[in-house]
């Protein structure tokens, strides 16, 4: 174990904590973690995104006096992002996968021996056919193995790869290096199959709070079409100058909203996995540089992106599973800033997911994860609450920073909207989907309609007053509430429940949540800007016109040295900086997030801008 320079273990990880990340303390679990991993044992770590799953492993490879750790990562852009990060902190990190050279690759290795690398990244499958290679002066410098996105090993995760399932068998050949399992989002029966197929059925489980309060839940139900494009920009606008994503469920989607967005003057861009590897990688670069602020993408974007300063994300539909809307909202505010996350919901998104899930290998699971979404979605009460409970999270208050929080239903009697909707679709023999209903209830003249006599049905515009938006919002809660099926092998046409005959003939009465058309507006004043800024400790307020100023600073120094702006530090730091005001060396070596090779590096050009700031004449 060593005496850490005459400092005791916690004292040593926190003296590295200062020096190479410019923090100043560990947050929730992680002291226990890397105490755990430090004394050799094994360890499954739920964390969510944002919340310092790096670290965990990160400084116990750095406390090893000659070894390194191993990080076995599933995407080559989040390992050279995790890696340019860690160098621009001053620490020896390299990775080992297939867009390097063999010269480059055999160098990294020549390094591995000679004990120059603290962290090697690596893909599972270039790990097990390298390591096969490697003499035994490298594997016996192996101080751990992380295993990070760990819910990619079960095939009860939501990202199953089965290049993965190979990784068990390094608990068998290197019984005494510990592993640590990593992710952000598994349930019960995914975190034991993580421990089975790794072989640490021994491991602790170690289960950080899955709340990330600075994201801000919204949803929308029932927006479709154009109404939901008007939202979507209404939303943008309001964090002008800011990154998000907005994901979609089809390709063909993701290119349609970055298309009409350009159109208006939102740079957008779309990314799916159809695209070339050139395109998508450009695509990403200039994210990551904030040189593009909205990207349109499908799943197949974001699981890569390391980046700090994402202030919202967008759900243009609803995803197929908790786990993945979880762990996409995630992607937001990774720095503890404000982020606001907004979901829309309508039936179209119920229809496909149910059949993406029907044609599914697993049909059971894959259907109760998507009842659990749609319940999170349809929710009456705080979302924080509904989230936090499906992960097994204790959450007994409401949180004040959702929609339902921000402006509870107001439930009242529906009784008769529903008889009104059951009706039309008893008249209809039962052969209509939902949006019919809506056009026979609004007295649509439609083609359609016309040609199949629903227009002569007494049911046709008994529904007029409400609007497409309402009917289909009511009519969504009327599914939720087991009024009628969607039967699937039949068209997808609506069936009355035994409930529903029983609401439809007077003998039980219902309650709606009333619906509202949804206008965003700022929560702030017109000239703050969407996140809340940083107030220090001492009750300095934050310069915004100066935080402006180093954030041009900042991009500067990202475009010299070809990295990414928050590479070089932080929103949360510039905050602090524009706060604090720190015009010597000292006083900036001191901030929050700047350690000591940053500050070597980069207090010159940002002391000197606030200085000037600050004595703009001198």
């Amino acid at each position: 174990m060593g005496d850490y320079n005459g400092l005791t273990r916690q004292e040593y990880a926190l003296a590295l904590l200062r020096s190479c990340y410019g923090y100043d303390s560990f947050r929730g679990q992680q002291w226990d973690i890397i105490n755990h991993t430090l004394d050799g044992k094994d360890s499954i770590v739920l964390m969510p995104t944002g919340g310092g799953k790096s670290l965990c492993y990160q400084i116990p490879s750095l406390m090893s006096e000659q070894g390194f750790g191993i990080v076995i990562s599933p995407l080559l852009a989040l390992m050279n992002d995790q890696i340019n990060a860690l160098q621009q902190n001053g620490v020896p990190a390299l990775a080992l996968n297939s867009e390097k050279s063999d010269a480059e690759n055999r160098q990294t290795v020549d390094l591995l021996m000679q004990g120059k690398v603290k962290l090697l990244y690596i893909s599972p499958e270039k790990l097990l056919s390298e390591i096969e290679r490697w003499s035994s002066a490298i594997t016996q410098r192996i101080c751990l193995f992380a295993v990070d996105e760990a819910h990619c090993i079960s095939q009860w995760g939501h990202d199953f790869r089965p290049e993965y399932t190979q990784l068990g068998t390094l608990k068998q050949r290197f019984p005494d290096i510990p592993v640590m399992a990593l992710t952000a989002t598994a349930d019960r029966i995914t975190r034991n199959d993580i421990g089975k197929q790794l072989n640490i059925p021994e491991a602790r489980l170690f289960i950080s709070s899955f709340d990330r309060p600075n994201i801000s839940l919204n949803v929308v139900q029932g927006s479709t079409g154009r109404q939901k494009f008007r939202q979507i920009v209404q939303f943008i606008n309001l964090h002008q100058g800011e990154s998000g994503i907005i994901y979609c469920l089809r390709r063909k989607d993701t290119e349609k909203m970055a298309a009409d967005l350009t159109r208006l003057g939102i740079k957008a861009e779309p990314f799916h996995a159809a695209m070339s590897v050139s395109e998508k990688q450009r695509v990403q670069r200039d994210f990551i540089n904030d040189d593009l602020k909205v990207v349109c993408a499908t799943i197949a974007f974001g699981m890569g992106i390391d980046k700090s300063n994402v202030r919202y994300v967008i759900h243009s539909n609803m995803p197929r599973n908790i786990e993945s809307y979880y762990q996409e909202i995630g992607r937001s505010g990774r720095d503890g800033l404000p982020a606001d996350a907004l979901l829309f919901y309508n039936y179209g998104d119920v229809v496909t997911l149910q059949q993406f899930a029907l044609q599914s290998g697993q049909v059971q699971v894959n259907m109760d994860k998507l009842r659990s979404m749609q319940q999170f979605a349809e929710s009456g009460v705080c979302r924080r609450r509904i989230l936090l409970n499906y992960f097994n999270e204790r959450f007994d208050h409401d949180c004040h920073n959702c929609d339902v929080c921000d402006n509870p239903p107001d439930r009242f009697d529906g009784t008769t909207f529903a008889q009104m909707a059951l009706s039309a679709i008893k008249r209809a023999d039962e052969q209509i989907g939902m949006y019919t209903v809506t056009d026979i209830l609004r007295g649509m003249r439609k083609g359609e309609i016309i040609d199949k006599g629903y227009d002569r049905l007494k049911t046709f515009g008994v529904g007029h007053d409400l609007s497409t938006f309402e009917w289909n919002a009511y009519l969504l809660q009327m599914l939720q509430l087991g009024l009628f099926d969607v039967a699937y092998d039949d068209n997808k046409h609506l069936k009355i429940t035994e409930y529903g005959n029983e609401v439809l003939f007077g003998r039980q009465h219902i309650e709606l949540n009333r619906v509202q058309r949804r206008k965003f507006t700022a929560k702030k004043e017109p000239d703050t800007p969407a996140i809340v800024l940083h107030e220090a400790a001492s009750g300095k307020q934050l310069d915004q016109e100066l935080f402006e100023k180093l954030r041009d600073v900042r991009k500067a120094i990202a475009q010299a040295s070809k990295i990414a702006p928050y590479m070089v530090f932080s929103d949360k730091t510039l905050q602090a900086m524009a706060t604090e005001k720190p015009t010597t060396m000292s006083e900036f070596g001191i901030l929050y997030g700047v350690g000591q090779v940053k500050c070597q590096k980069y207090w010159r050009p940002f002391t000197a801008a606030i200085r000037n700031h600050l004595s703009p004449n001198d």
